[in-house]
């Protein structure tokens, strides 16, 4: 009996794999751990409770951070989705010329550092407060056209390679069988694009509750903190860390996001794995009948 060869390659690739997930996950683990004790400290111990859960719901300041955050990415994120899928749909069916044109330029805000874009955008907005409306102001619409910069170009990316593997006949199709070139794009382009759209919607959300640099350039008075300049999440902690250490209830906030970020990407596995099965077994089945 010939004796099986140890694989070694494969045991190191396997060892890779799981030392390089536990670099990556280790930390929020225990983050999410020290979210159940009341310490102050982190790696302190003082036994099991959910307080910070509700000392996190009572921080007015930082309810209004989350708040912000929230209504700004949800707002950001609509509109860069409905101009980067309407973008996408017109370039892609311009003439090889014009169209490489404005794939270059729309690559500018994607390679562009990004103090580099939130000091432009406070140059021209300064230039037009003063010279057309007299007067120097930022606000969440200023704050918005920040967001918008910085994550349209990759909603654009995510559904153009989506649109060039998209079959023209289907298109061409349902106008020959009668569909308005409205409807035609409403019932057979966006359908075909749909994952392209969602995934470039969750980035473009992403983006905006991760920024910075854009919002604290550009940010102003309004939404849920009223007369005093917006604050979001990433501002808040900024500004908490300059004088005072980063509150406890912190780490409860960190728990809620990381496991609404795991509930939607074991969502999205999941509704892949579907549709993937029921497409399989929609070709299996025609097969069979012919």
């Amino acid at each position: 009996m010939v004796k099986k060869k140890f694989n070694w390659p494969k045991l190191g690739a396997y060892s890779y794999i799981i030392i390089l997930l536990l670099i990556m996950y280790a930390p929020i683990l225990v983050l999410v751990v020290f979210s159940f004790t009341d310490s102050d400290v982190l790696g302190i111990w003082n036994g099991f409770t959910f307080s910070l859960y509700g000392d996190l719901f009572a921080n007015t300041e930082l309810m209004i951070a989350v708040g912000n955050t929230l209504i700004l990415a949800l707002i950001s994120s609509l509109l860069a989705t409905l101009l980067g899928t309407l973008g996408a749909i017109g370039v892609h069916q311009w003439r090889k010329g014009p169209k490489k044109a404005v794939e270059g330029v729309n690559q500018i805000p994607v390679v562009t550092p990004e103090i580099v874009l939130a000091l432009s955008l406070t140059i021209m907005f300064v230039f037009i407060g003063r010279y057309i409306f007299g007067q120097i102001s930022f606000s969440f619409w200023t704050l918005l056209v920040g967001h918008l910069l910085l994550s349209t170009p990759f909603v654009y990316l995510n559904i153009k390679p989506k649109l060039e593997q998209m079959d023209p006949s289907l298109y061409e199709a349902a106008i020959d069988l009668g569909c308005t070139p409205r409807k035609a794009l409403m019932k057979v382009t966006i359908p075909e694009i749909s994952p392209g759209i969602f995934s470039g919607f969750l980035i473009a959300i992403t983006l905006s509750l991760d920024d910075f640099i854009v919002t604290a350039f550009l940010a102003g008075p309004g939404l849920l903190s009223g007369e005093g300049k917006i604050t979001t999440i990433s501002t808040y902690v900024q500004g908490v860390i300059k004088k005072h250490p980063l509150p406890p209830e912190l780490r409860a906030l960190c728990t809620l996001i990381f496991l609404a970020v795991l509930v939607v990407v074991i969502g999205l596995v999941v509704g892949n794995n579907y549709r993937a099965r029921k497409l399989g077994t929609n070709v299996h089945d025609k097969r069979r009948i012919r």
